[in-house]
């Protein structure tokens, strides 16, 4: 079974059609190999990467600080130096996954933060990407339950806010959530259910039983059909993966059963969890929390079918054995595209249309 790396599509459609039986195994790649395979040497987790005009920008959280970098390519990304952007003046715990977008010429970034049960979406905001940031604002979510993992988009002209939380007080599982916003930094009306870990390769973890949808980026289709892949399982093992939603042509975002689940994972280490024609990857384990790398982080701008694009990711070299996981986890730089034709079945119901493939 052959694994393909930024090919041309109509390379990678021929070359899937030839695969055979399964290969023998390689040999594992050397420190050079495994980096020129994307792996940059920026040890951190949940990587956020836009492109304005042709500069890249992304942001990082280290010690409860925001980090902003720039540079000419995601690749470059890893030599630029770093400028913290917000301090944590109130010295908040467990500063998450920042994500970042421009929109009319404003840059926001939304973060988690707060200890345990006091995990909260919060927004700053400048005109520069790389200083002049605002005091963090509370994003006043529905319902002011745990949020992490938190973006605003636009699609069809509407504002919306896409995260993983929980439904209730307690953890026992991150569903992920929409809301309509009426600007970037204010959120309306009701919370909206549009996932729930509830798919059996979805509940693979055992030890601790895990039951995770995170990590959720707005993506749409060569159809104008709005995608929403997350993140599956616990980042912790290699079972972490990512998984699609798509919506129905027509559909309401808010609306649970607009959207159509793929049945299985789309990037994985592990093979057995992952829908058919999908292979797992070769060099990083714990693979997910990706940025699309678009132009201002607008799904708007999503790249047509075709060529392959830009991709991050972070993940686990495969070659560590025994690994941390959380503390072993560095940003890689990959690539994506369109796969036409690819239906998704959930009971008697079916939708087909595109769906994305991605590439260490």
């Amino acid at each position: 079974m052959l694994r393909l790396k930024r090919l041309p599509g109509a390379v990678l459609a021929a070359t899937f059609l030839a695969c055979g039986p399964e290969a023998a195994p390689v040999p594992g790649p050397t420190e050079s190999q495994e980096q020129a395979l994307g792996r940059l040497s920026i040890k951190n987790a949940d990587p956020t990467v836009i492109r304005v005009d042709s500069t890249y920008i992304s942001a990082e959280t280290e010690g409860g600080r925001i980090y902003v970098r720039t540079a000419a390519s995601v690749d470059a990304l890893a030599g630029a130096a770093r400028q913290q952007i917000w301090g944590n003046p109130n010295n908040w715990a467990e500063v998450w996954a920042p994500q970042i977008i421009m929109s009319g010429g404003t840059y926001y970034i939304y973060f988690t933060a707060g200890a345990g049960n006091a995990h909260r979406m919060y927004v700053i905001q400048s005109r520069s990407p790389n200083t002049g940031y605002t005091a963090a604002a509370p994003l006043a979510l529905p319902d002011n339950k745990w949020a992490i993992d938190g973006t605003a988009f636009v699609y069809k002209n509407q504002w919306y806010f896409v995260w993983s939380g929980w439904v209730g007080d307690s953890n026992g599982e991150q569903t992920l959530f929409i809301a309509r916003m009426s600007s970037p930094t204010q959120v309306t009306g009701p919370r909206f259910v549009i996932s729930q870990p509830r798919e059996w390769w979805e509940k693979v973890d055992v030890n601790p039983p895990t039951r995770v949808n995170e990590g959720p980026e707005p993506i749409i289709d060569p159809n104008g059909q709005l995608h929403i892949v997350y993140s599956a399982n616990g980042s912790w093992d290699v079972n972490y993966c990512l998984a699609d939603l798509r919506l129905r042509a027509g559909g309401d975002p808010t609306y649970v059963w607009d959207w159509f689940k793929a049945n299985g994972c789309f990037f994985s280490a592990n093979g057995s969890i992952m829908m058919s024609g999908w292979h797992p990857t070769l060099y990083a384990k714990g693979v997910g929390h990706h940025s699309f790398v678009l132009l201002n982080g607008d799904p708007n701008t999503s790249p047509p079918a075709g060529p392959t694009f830009p991709l991050a990711y972070h993940g686990v070299p495969k070659a560590d054995n025994p690994n941390p996981f959380w503390g072993g986890r560095y940003w890689y730089s990959g690539t994506f595209q369109w796969w036409g034709n690819i239906t998704y079945t959930r009971g008697s119901e079916s939708n087909t249309g595109w769906s994305l493939k991605f590439y260490e």
